[in-house]
């Protein structure tokens, strides 16, 4: 089978709608659910000195994101699993649910410890309506439209990425920061209601055997490596008993899942994902995709608002030219890949960000604003053309029965690199403040670890580059 992928329209696919106009409907549905996902990463962040004044615990508020993303991040590969058994339609509106529920507790949230606990049953809820929200666009469009709809979807990322922190800031200061959370809960119910109404699924109901153990093993594993990743060098030192213990628990725990996924019925997480290269090089390419984004998003605003003296307004609209750059390559992408195959277009999409991370190593302490923004803005235009190709590689690469768990393994790859790129970026600034003797982050100091920081995502963009070479050269060559 090749990435033509026999199914070339939507009333070909064993699972989608039935009719190419119901298609519009479910993608607004997509959209708004991804919506939640996308505010609830960023509305939060303006927020914080609100809900500390009401609940305390100022020492704990970092887990109100650390939770959210390890929730999210370790929850994929199950959801993604369960939907290629029982279908894309329960696990997402699972997911909205559960995002619901999780709002609504937010918003009644008595104390920090309770609203860090309910963030987590917000994280599990976008764990399922991610990766799901992309499935499903696999699942009802086509080869050559899906990177034209996955740039919609990532236009959503866009728009958060400018609303999310202006909204979040004023609710806090003219409402309450509760507000923040029950603004979700009509959105879920549209998002649910639209999705139960308008997209159909025909699956094809049968025993599974459910790989209880390699789920716990696998999310016991990973939950643990990431909040090393997370949280080492900051909650705990990385050569303390703690930040030893947890990494070696978390890699005997992926060890022994390894061993109880080879004699699985049905593995919730296929080790032969592991034997294809267009698998492997996709999900290398995703880890280094999630580093770079994670690492601008992290200390360019830190860098215009410090080093620059520009306003949190102002380092969010620098910023938010990467997000503007994304959606605009990725809807081209389509074409491209169509005309030159994957890995030309992931190539090329590669040297342009590589060419925009090679410019911010030139930023300084007199650089404006504009060149911050033109700089992301290459940045996006690159990874646009980077993840939307390498993902519907992917995709196309498999049927119908396991382009979830494909989806979920590359997004599960971009969130592991986004945490490896937190712990490793921020390992290299901090080290860097201490010995410049400037630790309460002075401007000149904060300039000279902002440019280690760029080099460094400037290494993890040439590893996005050379891992793109092992993609298939045109899309005929993507094999099952």
């Amino acid at each position: 089978m090749t990435t033509t992928d026999k199914k070339t329209s939507p009333t070909d696919v064993p699972v989608g709608v039935g009719f190419r106009s119901e298609r519009g409907p479910v993608l607004i549905s997509l959209m708004l659910a991804t919506s939640l996902v996308a505010l609830d990463s960023t509305i939060i962040a303006t927020a914080v000195p609100s809900v500390v004044k009401t609940l305390g615990g100022f020492a704990e508020f970092p887990w109100l994101f650390s939770i959210y993303l390890l929730a999210q991040a370790v929850s994929v590969p199950i959801y993604a699993k369960v939907a290629d058994m029982f279908g894309r339609k329960p696990v997402i509106l699972l997911g909205i649910g559960l995002f619901l529920v999780g709002s609504i507790l937010c918003g009644v949230a008595w104390s920090m410890p309770a609203l860090i606990a309910f963030r987590a049953l917000q994280g599990l809820g976008a764990g399922a309506v991610q990766p799901m929200s992309i499935t499903i666009v696999g699942d009802i469009y086509t080869l050559q439209e899906r990177a034209r709809v996955q740039g919609y979807l990532a236009s959503v990322w866009g728009i958060s990425a400018v609303v999310g922190p202006a909204l979040g800031g004023v609710f806090s200061e003219w409402v309450s920061w509760r507000w923040i959370f029950f603004v979700n809960i009509p959105m879920c119910f549209l998002a649910g209601w639209m999705l139960w109404r308008r997209f159909h699924e025909n699956v094809v109901r049968q025993p599974h055997r459910i790989d209880y153990l390699g789920a716990v093993l696998l999310t016991v594993g990973c939950s643990l490596l990431i909040l090393g990743l997370l949280e080492g060098g900051q909650s705990w030192a990385w050569d303390s008993a703690v930040g030893i213990s947890v990494f070696v628990i978390g890699l005997l725990s992926l060890t022994a899942f390894v061993f109880v996924e080879r004699g699985a019925a049905e593995p919730v997480l296929p080790l032969w994902i592991f034997r294809r290269r267009v698998l492997v090089s996709g999900s290398a390419v995703s880890l280094a995709v999630g580093a770079v984004l994670l690492g601008l998003t992290s200390y360019v605003p830190t860098y215009v608002q410090t080093v620059l003296g520009a306003g949190p307004l102002v380092a969010g609209f620098a910023l938010a030219t990467l997000t503007i750059g994304w959606p605009i390559a990725a809807s081209l992408a389509g074409r491209l890949y169509l005309r030159i195959g994957f890995r030309s277009t992931v190539l090329i999409g590669g040297a342009v960000a590589l060419a925009g991370t090679a410019l911010t190593v030139g930023l300084g302490r007199h650089s404006s604003i504009w060149t911050v923004g033109i700089d992301c803005f290459v940045i996006g235009v690159g990874l646009g053309l980077v993840a939307s190709p390498t993902l519907v590689a992917a995709q196309s690469s498999v049927g119908w029965a396991e382009r979830g768990v494909v989806t979920g393994t590359n997004m599960f790859s971009r969130s592991i690199g986004s945490a490896v790129g937190v712990a490793l970026f921020g390992a290299l600034a901090n080290s860097v403040l201490n010995a410049s003797g400037h630790p309460d982050q002075s401007a000149a100091a904060v300039n000279v670890a902002s440019h280690h920081v760029f080099v460094a995502i400037v290494v993890a963009c040439a590893v996005m580059v050379l891992a793109s070479v092992l993609l298939p050269a045109r899309r005929n060559q993507v094999v099952v």
